[in-house]
Formats: C-alpha cells, sequence, structure tokens
C-alpha cells in the first residue's frame, strides 16, 4: 500500500513530497513493535475496564514529579491538583474538546504525555489514565501526543471511527453491536436458514419475486442497499472477504489471508442518518455530511492543528497555520457545496445569531454512557438559550474582527501595529478565526471559536457535567447541516480580508515563455459502493487470553454504501520555449448555480475547489504528460482495519512477519473517493481550472529532507508545501477578468456522471441469490467498469 500524506484544504502543503527521493520501505524492528503493540492495546475498548495484566500493572503509578518531564508548566500542576481534588472529568461522563473545562484538563493530560523524557514514562502514565481519566479526555490526549512527539514518527492508533464508533454510526447499530453474544448469534443463524431455506424456496418463491410487478419500498434510499439483495439489519458472518475499495490488494496478499484465517468476522448493514421526526431536505446529504471518511479528515486537522498547541513550540508556524486552517474551511464549504449543487441546492444558508435555523438536526447517535445526543429542531431561534452574556461575548469578537478588517490595521494591547493590507497578515486573520494560542491578544480572540461552539450545545462557561452535542468534538460537528452555515461566517472573514489586497495583473499571472495549450480530462464518473468499517470496540463479550497473550478472535463490521468515483486522468499540453521549473495546479468548480445560470468567474471563484498541485521541469518545445487521480499526494485509500493492524504487529512482534512503517494510509489524507461530487446520470456540468506557474523555492526549501513523507504527515516540520505561493492562488484574492486570462492558463468544460450501482438489483430476474449478500455481482461490476 502507498502512504500518500496529503491534506485537501491545502494541496500546496503536500505537494512538497514531489522532491522526496524514492525511499526504500523501513522494516518496524522490535522496539517499535511493542510500542505499537501497547498502542493498539491501551485503546482497545477503551469504554471498558482495562482488561491486559501488563498494562495494568503499569499503570498503578503515575509520574507527577517533575523531574520526569523536560518541561512542566501550569496546566500540568492544575492537572494534579484536579486529580488530588476528586474535581477531574468522571469516567463516562461526556467529553467535549471545545468544553472549556473540558480543554483545560485534557491540555494538562496531553503535557503529562507530550514532555515525558522517555517512553517507560509515558507508557506508565498512559495505563493510568486509561483507568482513572475519563475515556474521551484520555483518547484526545493520547492521539495529540502520538501525532506530535517527535519520538512517534511512524507509530499510530487506530482511526478514530475505529475507537469511538458511537460517534460515527446511529444509536440503532451501536445497540446491535453491544449486545452481540456469538453463542445467541450462532442459533439465531440456524433458525434463520431454516426459515429462508423454507420461505426463498417454497413454490411461491417464483411467483413473489419474479413476477413483471415492480417492488415497493418505502424510503428507499441508495443507501439501504441490503433491501434490495433481501436482507435485514442483524448480524451476517463474513467468510470471504473484507469490502473496501482496494480489496484486490488484499486478496493478493497471502499474509492478508494467513492472519485472517482464524478471525471470526460478522458484518451488520447500517444506515445514515434518516427523517423521522425532523423534517428537511437536508437529509439527502446525510451519506455525505455523515462519510467517516470526511468527518475523520477534519477532526486530524484540528488534531494536527490544534487550538491550544503554540506555533514556536510544536513548529506549527512552520506550517502556515493560520492561514491553512482558514482555506482548509473554505475548501471543505467548496466541496460541500458542490455536492449540494448534485441535488439542486443553491448556496449555504447564511447564518445569523439572531434569526431562525431553518434546518434542524437530529443526530441519532448515543454516547458510549448510553445518553443519546440532543437534537435541534426546525426553525430554532439561538438567542433563545438566554445566555445572553456568551452571546454578546461571541458577537463581539465578530464585530471587532471585521472592523479591524475594514480599518486594515490592528493595534495590539501592547501598542504593536499590524498592518492588515499586506498579503502574509492572512496568518494572524485565520489565527483569530481558529481561536488558537498564537492569535493576537489572546485576551480578546482566543476563547471565542470555543465560546461559539458552546453557545450551540447550551454549555456554560465553567460547566463540567454537559449534555452530548455533535457541536462540542470535531469528529462530530460536521453531521449538523449547521456547521457549513456557521463556518460560511467565519470564511467570510477570509473574503474580506482579501477584498482589500489588489487584484493580480495580467504580468503577475502570465508566465512568459510558457503557453499551456490543451488538457484533455478522461470521464470523470461517480457511484455508490460498499465498505466495511471496524466496529469490533463496541464488543462486549469476554476478552480471551492464552498463555498472557490476547486472543482477537472475532470483529464486528458495519457495511455501509459510500460516495466514491471511478479512476481519472487529465493529459497536458504545454509549449515552452526553454526548460523551466514549474509548479502545475488544478481546480475543479460549479458551472452554473442551482437555476442553471452561468456564474462569472468574479462570483464563482470562492467556489473551486483544489486537486491536485505538483512540481515538473518542461523541456524546451512540446511537453506532454498525464497525471492520474491515483497520483495525487493529498488523498488516500481506504486504511487497513484495526483488526488487520493488530494481527500484522502480532506476527511481526512474533518474528513471523516484517511490519513496514507505511502499512496503513496517513491520518492527514483526504479520502480520494470524495474528490468529486456525486454529479447527474445525464451528466452535471462542471469546469475545471488548470495553471502553470514558475516553480520558487519556500524559505523552508532546506528543510525537505527532515521528515519521512513514507510515514510521517511532517507537521510543523515546514515542507509540507512546494512553495511560497498563498493557498488557493489564483482564485484567493478578487478577479479582474480583463486581466486574469493568460496563455499559462486553461479552462475545461467538464460533466460528472453518475452511475446507479443498485439498478441492476430493480429486477429480480437478475439476481437469483435473494436473501444472500451477492459477491458475485459486486466483483463482476467492479471489474467491468471501475478497475483501471
Amino acid at each position: 500500500m502507498k502512504l500518500a500524506i496529503v491534506l485537501l484544504a491545502c494541496v500546496s502543503l503536500v505537494a512538497a513530497a514531489n522532491f522526496h527521493k524514492a525511499h526504500e520501505v523501513k522494516i518496524a524492528d522490535k522496539d517499535f513493535l511493542y510500542k505499537q503493540k501497547f498502542l493498539f492495546e491501551i485503546v482497545y475498548r477503551v469504554e471498558d475496564p482495562l482488561m491486559f495484566e501488563e498494562h495494568i500493572a503499569e499503570g498503578k503509578t503515575f509520574h507527577f514529579e517533575e523531574s520526569y518531564y523536560t518541561h512542566y508548566d501550569i496546566y500540568m500542576k492544575k492537572f494534579f491538583e484536579a486529580y488530588k481534588m476528586h474535581s477531574l472529568l468522571p469516567k463516562g461522563e461526556f467529553f467535549g474538546q471545545l468544553v472549556k473545562s473540558h480543554a483545560k484538563q485534557a491540555r494538562g493530560l496531553f503535557n503529562f504525555f507530550y514532555y515525558a523524557k522517555d517512553f517507560e514514562t509515558f507508557k506508565h502514565n498512559v495505563a493510568w489514565a486509561r483507568m482513572h481519566v475519563n475515556e474521551g479526555m484520555f483518547v484526545y490526549a493520547l492521539t495529540l501526543a502520538v501525532i506530535h512527539r517527535e519520538d512517534f514518527h511512524g507509530l499510530m492508533l487506530p482511526a478514530i471511527y475505529e475507537i469511538f464508533p458511537q460517534f460515527f454510526f446511529n444509536s440503532k447499530f451501536v445497540y446491535e453491536a453491544e449486545k452481540f453474544d456469538y453463542e445467541m448469534w450462532t442459533k439465531m443463524n440456524m433458525y434463520e436458514k431454516e426459515y429462508m431455506d423454507v420461505f426463498f424456496k417454497g413454490p411461491h418463491y417464483d411467483n413473489m419475486y419474479h413476477s413483471d410487478d415492480y417492488m415497493y419500498m418505502k424510503d428507499w434510499k441508495m443507501w439501504q442497499w441490503w433491501k434490495l439483495m433481501g436482507l435485514g439489519e442483524h448480524w451476517y458472518g463474513e467468510h470471504k472477504f473484507i469490502l473496501r475499495e482496494n480489496i484486490y490488494e488484499f486478496n493478493q496478499d497471502t499474509k492478508w489471508h494467513q492472519i485472517m484465517k482464524d478471525l471470526k468476522v460478522w458484518w451488520m448493514p447500517v444506515d445514515y442518518t434518516r427523517d423521522l421526526d425532523i423534517y428537511n431536505e437536508e437529509s439527502k446529504l446525510s451519506y455525505f455530511t455523515e462519510d467517516l471518511g470526511w468527518n475523520a479528515y477534519w477532526y486530524y486537522l484540528n488534531m494536527d492543528y490544534a487550538f491550544f498547541l503554540d506555533g514556536n513550540t510544536f513548529g506549527l508556524k512552520n506550517d502556515r497555520r493560520g492561514e491553512l486552517w482558514l482555506y482548509t474551511v473554505h475548501q471543505l464549504l467548496s466541496r460541500y457545496y458542490m455536492e449540494r449543487l448534485s441535488h439542486g441546492y443553491g448556496m449555504i444558508p447564511e447564518f445569523s445569531w439572531y434569526h431562525q435555523i431553518e434546518m434542524g438536526y437530529d443526530p441519532q447517535l448515543i454516547y458510549y454512557n448510553g445518553i443519546g445526543y440532543s437534537y435541534r429542531k426546525n426553525y430554532y431561534e439561538l438567542e433563545t438559550y438566554g445566555n445572553f452574556e456568551m452571546l454578546h461575548k461571541i458577537t463581539g469578537f465578530m464585530k471587532r474582527i471585521h472592523n479591524i478588517v475594514d480599518m486594515g490595521y490592528y493595534k495590539t494591547a501592547d501598542g504593536h501595529m499590524i498592518d492588515l493590507r499586506k498579503p502574509e497578515s492572512v496568518e494572524f486573520i485565520g489565527n483569530m478565526m481558529q481561536g488558537n494560542i498564537d492569535a493576537m491578544d489572546k485576551m480578546f480572540y482566543q476563547f471565542w471559536y470555543m465560546f461559539a461552539h458552546m453557545y450551540f450545545a447550551d454549555a456554560d462557561f465553567h460547566q463540567m457535567e454537559v449534555y452530548p452535542n455533535v457541536m462540542l468534538n470535531f469528529e462530530t460537528m460536521m453531521r449538523d447541516p449547521m456547521y457549513y452555515m456557521f463556518y460560511k461566517s467565519i470564511v467570510q472573514v477570509y473574503f474580506k480580508f482579501m477584498h482589500y489586497l489588489p487584484k493580480y495583473t495580467k504580468e503577475e499571472l502570465m508566465m512568459p515563455g510558457v503557453a499551456l495549450k490543451h488538457v484533455e480530462v478522461s470521464d470523470l464518473v461517480t457511484y455508490f459502493d460498499l465498505v466495511d468499517f471496524d466496529a469490533t470496540n463496541l464488543l462486549n463479550d469476554k476478552m480471551v487470553f492464552h498463555e498472557g497473550k490476547f486472543v482477537w478472535d472475532k470483529s464486528l463490521y458495519a457495511r455501509q454504501m459510500r460516495l466514491n468515483h471511478k479512476p481519472f486522468s487529465y493529459t497536458y499540453t504545454v509549449e515552452s520555449d526553454k526548460a523551466e521549473k514549474v509548479v502545475v495546479r488544478a481546480f475543479i468548480g460549479p458551472k452554473f448555480d442551482e437555476f442553471g445560470r452561468v456564474m462569472s468567474l468574479h462570483e464563482n471563484r470562492m467556489n473551486f475547489m483544489e486537486v491536485d498541485e505538483f512540481y515538473y521541469e518542461l523541456k524546451a518545445g512540446s511537453n506532454v504528460f498525464t497525471r492520474k487521480s491515483n497520483d495525487f499526494y493529498w488523498t488516500v485509500k481506504d486504511r487497513t482495519s484495526y483488526s488487520e493492524l493488530y494481527y500484522y504487529v502480532m506476527m511481526a512482534f512474533d518474528g513471523k512477519y516484517d511490519f513496514p512503517l507505511d502499512m496503513s494510509e496517513a491520518h492527514c489524507g483526504f479520502p480520494d473517493r470524495l474528490v468529486l461530487p456525486m454529479g447527474w446520470k445525464k451528466g452535471m456540468p462542471m469546469q475545471m481550472f488548470f495553471m502553470v506557474m514558475p516553480y520558487v523555492a519556500p524559505a523552508t526549501h532546506e528543510q525537505f529532507s527532515t521528515f519521512d513523507y513514507t510515514y510521517s504527515c511532517g507537521i510543523g516540520s515546514g515542507a509540507r508545501y512546494i512553495d511560497d505561493m498563498p493557498f488557493g492562488y489564483p482564485f484567493d484574492r478578487e478577479i479582474d477578468e480583463y486581466e486574469f486570462y493568460v496563455p499559462n492558463m486553461y479552462f475545461k468544460d467538464v460533466e460528472i456522471y453518475h452511475i446507479d450501482t443498485m439498478e441492476p438489483y430493480y429486477n429480480y430476474k437478475g439476481y437469483s441469490n435473494y436473501g444472500h449478500f451477492d459477491y458475485t455481482f459486486f466483483h463482476d461490476y467492479y471489474t467491468k467498469y471501475f478497475k483501471m
């Protein structure tokens, strides 16, 4: 498997990987495997008591003494004091990353993990925290430590949706997984088989399912695929393979078959949020807004650039953290808008603290303590919360930030003057909008972002016990339609800042002697496919140990329909009068609005999403080269599941396997399958934009060798971007269409076609195995249409 190290929102950050030479795959040594084994076991069924005897022994002591750490600060002292006074957030309570009282304690715990002098200290602290600290706070602090510790490069935790499946799947699935019992399932499966044999093979079967009548299915959606196969929402034994987009890579791996032969696997169909009690049109987009990869991407971005990590200590300033975060939000909203257009919806609605929020939302999630998440009814008025003090702080910040952008300067509390008419000042704006620790005048700007999310959840300033709400955690907030409305108001500050910068002139945009003559784009085709997500952490059965070793003999998977696309490519034809080092950028954006009206580039530029960026060396004359979507360094395929990774590690630990450090895809990658919006069956008109520009080495060019991109995301290295151009160039500033078009640019009209994967099932004459999952059909269909 290939490890890509990328970020959707800022392709420029990761295109620097082009400068790295091909690396030999590094094999993990015994010390690495020991650490990796510890990390996988410590988060296994994290809401249950720790059952690994060796880790229980390690967790008997927590090193609170200052001598065990490279740095000891006030947050660590406060955490220790809270522990002594029994005022830590209790286990089993809801933890919110954006609840102020929770975040302060989490920061102290993270510091104990991050600043530990050696792995031995780290291990004892983590094992102790696993047994004594709130589960959500523990996973949050541990995730941050694993990502940011310099000596942890290559080590990983399971994906967040595997550690806490409760945050990603509806409560019906969670209940079924938690009550799963192997012996009971075996008996039920036997009874069901007898019943199905009678029902489907009886004399009435042909008349019922092979007539010319159509089958009526209430509330049919593509992602309720199991109904067309005659399946129910319960557990099925898996005896063939785990479904994913890169399944053929695993089917050809003899080691994979070897490790999976002793693992019993079950899967259950799982749906997205239904509009059962709260009806609104936004539920049609639930397959996208509740996509696991989509939500996990936002979660990990905010782990990589967590708001309380200062830019100097963690090197985040090297990555232009403020500009990156703000531009990422912009790109995510652009992608969401294109998905809205696929359904005929228009612009993202405007957000106001004083007007009704038209679209309600019921997440249908349940926290691991059994409490359901709060919901919002349609036409909800935010100001009715009554917490006017908090509301005034939030709205006061927004007024202040709009005012200073309009004025063009800001005078800090210590008298320092900041010019906001310089392009690089976008870093200050980004820091303020994220509310991170690098923001100017922290008293005014640091906590507004946290307070806004607390207000959405009706949480008070110093409240400790909070009702579960999706807006309080990064991994759940993108499920809510209000997220996109609120973050649109954040991006509008970005657009206002850019409004005051001078438009690019023809001379600035042009690359003399270089002309982009043509770009040929292959067919853009999307479809829905099936994938299995590891939900084993929901198991409640007895854990088995043999000779002191944990026997992982059962795994549960959620089988879900999700959006994907056929691999595509584009071929450039570039003419140059001399050899040149260049950077090539590619964008995709809408051509028409929801009413079919052509949008001018001036108003449409903010809807373009950057899909590719790479370094290339032109030769004198004509240059023809092809770029495949599989080559994008900012996307990743499906991650190797938790169950499989643990088996690989244990085999390597026992000397039966060479564990490569690029075993799983990077946590910071954007899902490759979500690059394109769904499109239409008849073809949805879109446009692509391509530009060739001179390569100008960034100031951190010499740092390209400071991290190995085959197993590291390079957070804080300053080496994740290809050049010093602003993110989103040349669409970052307003456009003068008389000056914009130059020979080194190229616009291409394209259409995105959507294929109905389940169409053959509408006629049951073509499917004789009704009541059973159809492996043959998916294999044949994929091979025929989508393998490239």
